[in-house]
């Protein structure tokens, strides 16, 4: 008994401890985004707090992050730009009923089939994002507004803060692990760069994050279906890409922690999230995949994790903007760099040459669709090309047998399934002009899958009827005789030995 308090109270200050080194992370990423969109950085700091705190209390994934990202960010600045930061505010809200809905559908499941050549693109590209995002910080603004790379003792200041940030993270655990390296790194570089008066740039140099509880706020926009139609479009977008990201980074979590996800409660969570958020001047958000493994690496696996950084996060706003705008910006870019290193998938640099050449081709193609575009595209795009790849493999395994049966009418017996992808394959294995008057087709090593199947059947039936030809078919599912229609009458039903399955086809109500 005591042994289990014990565990359970190293675990819950593990959770504190890795939420605040969270909290840390998250505030510069969530100014950064807010930029990218083109808001107001509270409008950041308010979406990191709100989505982060009811993802972490009724998700279907304790310890995962969530809050203000970047996939977000570069789509809704069209809004801001054309519309204004009110009809961004709706959008969200219409983006959090669109993602509930989802859940309560039970849509979560379908992040199931996504390959996994599609998950190893999905987490190499968002870690070149992220490690692209943090260059960023080695520029700097000119008198003439121009951005410019850092240069001289500036630039090796912050490399050398990053260098010793980075080795603080990795040498760390192997002396103890009673404090996140992460959070022991990022207080060592501060008391460092403030003791020795250190000339570098800091949080409160990108902007001020002091601000008070965020405002309930309805957005301010005509209610209207001018107004619909405007912020439809974004929310679907904003929905696809938030469950998208929240759903696959619960994946790679499950992967790395053993256990299982809920991802349907994950879409409600998400949901739920942006509609609080939406009516609290947030700019939504979802899962982020970099501060998550923060948390992870960290030890953070509870809910505790997420709730301390959300509200850590609504302290440092509140009360202790002046300490969290003195951490240099390099003690974070090392930290995330640190992310990159641990996110990057370097395992499926050594897959080359030992799996199929288009997994390795899928898993390229998004990962370079995800630095391009964003994660919904690159997603889609690997799901669409790996289906259409499975497609094509499968549609070469149909194949046929022919013999002669003791009545002397001849058998093509069939091999492989037969889906809308091999029906062309299928045609091609007979030949009604040169076949004997009886023909019988057999299919007890076959299955019947769409409705392509079902009318590849029919067309072949009618083949055989325009030569005169009687054909016969065998061991056919109950339900493939349903929707035969030509060659309803040339099958032979046998209930004892046809095979029993579901067609995949719209034509039974």
């Amino acid at each position: 008994m005591f042994e289990f308090y014990h565990n359970h109270i190293a675990r819950f200050r593990l959770d504190i401890l890795s939420g605040l080194t969270v909290a840390l992370a998250l505030v510069p990423e969530a100014v950064a985004f807010a930029f990218v969109a083109g808001v107001n950085p509270l409008t950041g700091l308010y979406a990191a707090f709100m989505v982060g705190l009811v993802t972490a209390c009724i998700g279907g994934r304790p310890g995962m992050i969530s809050g203000a990202t970047g996939a977000l960010a570069v789509v809704m600045v069209t809004l801001v730009a054309d519309h204004g930061v009110e009809y961004l505010f709706a959008a969200v809200i219409l983006m959090g009923i669109l993602q509930v809905g989802a859940g309560m559908l039970r849509l979560g499941k379908f992040i199931r089939i996504v390959p996994y050549p599609v998950m190893l693109g999905f987490v190499n590209g968002l870690a070149i994002v992220i490690f692209l995002a943090q260059l960023g910080q080695f520029k700097e603004r000119g008198t003439d507004g121009v951005l410019t790379w850092l240069s001289g003792g500036t630039l090796y200041t912050m490399l050398a803060l990053v260098a010793l940030t980075l080795s603080i993270i990795y040498f760390l655990p192997k002396l103890t692990r009673a404090v996140p390296s992460s959070l022991a790194a990022i207080v060592t570089v501060t008391l460092l760069v403030i003791g020795f008066n250190l000339d570098t740039r800091t949080v409160g140099d990108m902007a001020a994050i002091g601000g008070g509880f965020p405002p309930f706020h309805l957005p301010s926009v005509p209610v209207s279906l001018e107004t619909l139609w405007i912020i439809l479009p974004y929310s679907i977008i904003f929905a696809a890409i938030g469950l998208i990201e929240s759903l696959l980074t619960m994946r790679v979590i499950d992967e790395i922690t053993e256990s299982r996800g809920r991802g349907n409660k994950e879409c409600v969570a998400q949901g739920t999230a942006n509609i609080i958020t939406g009516m609290f001047s947030g700019m939504g958000g979802c899962a982020m995949i970099g501060q998550s493994m923060i948390n992870i690496n960290s030890g953070g696996l509870g809910r505790a994790s997420g709730i301390t950084a959300a509200l850590a996060l609504l302290c440092f706003i509140l009360f202790a903007s002046p300490v969290i705008e003195a951490i240099p910006i390099a003690a974070l870019v090392g930290v995330m760099f640190m992310v990159v290193l641990s996110t990057f998938e370097w395992a499926s640099l050594r897959l080359l040459g030992k799996v199929p050449a288009q997994d390795i081709f899928v898993g390229v193609l998004v990962t370079g669709v995800t630095v391009a575009t964003d994660l919904a595209v690159a997603v889609v795009c690997g799901v669409i090309v790996s289906a259409l790849m499975f497609a094509w493999e499968h549609a070469k395994e149909i194949r046929v047998v022919t013999y002669e049966d003791n009545d002397g009418a001849k058998v093509y017996e069939l091999h492989g399934p037969l889906f809308f992808g091999s029906v062309s394959r299928f045609q091609e294995l007979f030949h009604p002009r040169t076949d004997p008057d009886e023909i019988i087709v057999e299919f007890r090593g076959t299955r019947v899958a769409d409705h392509s199947a079902i009318e590849a059947i029919d067309a072949l039936a009618e083949r055989y009827k325009r030569v005169g030809k009687t054909l016969h078919i065998r061991h056919l599912s109950p339900e493939c005789y349903k929707l035969l229609e030509k060659a309803g009458g040339l099958v032979e039903i046998n209930y004892a030995e046809d095979p029993r399955y579901h067609v995949a086809t719209d034509k039974l109500a």
